[in-house]
C-alpha cells in the first residue's frame, strides 16, 4: 500500500510538475488568475445559494450552469498555455500575460457582478463600468464563431 501511494504521489506530483511548466512557470499574474477563478466560482455558488442567480429560472444551484462555468475555466487554462506556446514561438512575454490579465480582469468582473446580485454597495463608477462591459459582451454574444470575423 506505501508503495502505491509513493507511485500516485509521484505520478501527481509529474504532472503538477509540467502543467506548471505548461503555464510558463508558476508567478504572481498566474496566482492571482487562479485565485479570481476560484472566488468566482465561491461567489456563484452563494449567489445560487440565496436564490439570486441570473443564469437560472429560479435563481437557484443548476449543476449545468456550474459545469458550464468549471468548463469555461479549464479553457481559459488552455488558452494560456496557448500563450505561452505562442511566446515561446516568437521569444516574447506578451502573449501569456495578455491573456491571463485579460481573464483576470474577466473574473474581478464577474466576482464583482456576484456580489452585487448579492446586494452589495459598490462605487458607481465600478457599477458604471460593469454595466458598460455587460453591453460589450451582450453586443459581442451574437458573433458564435470569432475565427469567422477574422477572415
Amino acid at each position: 500500500m506505501k508503495q502505491l501511494t509513493h507511485w500516485l504521489t509521484g505520478a501527481f506530483m509529474t504532472a503538477l510538475a509540467w502543467m506548471t511548466r505548461a503555464l510558463g512557470g508558476w508567478d504572481g499574474a498566474l496566482g492571482i488568475m487562479f485565485l479570481l477563478m476560484g472566488l468566482d466560482l465561491l461567489s456563484g455558488l452563494v449567489v445560487a445559494f440565496y436564490q439570486r442567480s441570473d443564469k437560472t429560472k429560479q435563481g437557484g444551484f443548476r449543476s449545468r450552469q456550474f459545469f458550464l462555468g468549471v468548463t469555461r475555466k479549464l479553457l481559459m487554462v488552455l488558452l494560456v498555455i496557448l500563450g505561452t506556446a505562442l511566446d515561446t514561438l516568437l521569444g516574447t512575454s506578451i502573449c501569456r500575460l495578455s491573456v491571463i490579465g485579460f481573464y483576470a480582469a474577466n473574473e474581478a468582473l464577474s466576482v464583482v457582478e456576484n456580489a452585487a446580485l448579492l446586494g452589495v454597495p459598490f462605487p458607481r463608477g465600478i457599477l458604471q463600468s460593469l454595466e458598460r462591459y455587460q453591453q460589450t459582451q451582450n453586443q459581442n454574444e451574437g458573433v458564435k464563431n470569432p475565427a469567422k470575423t477574422l477572415q
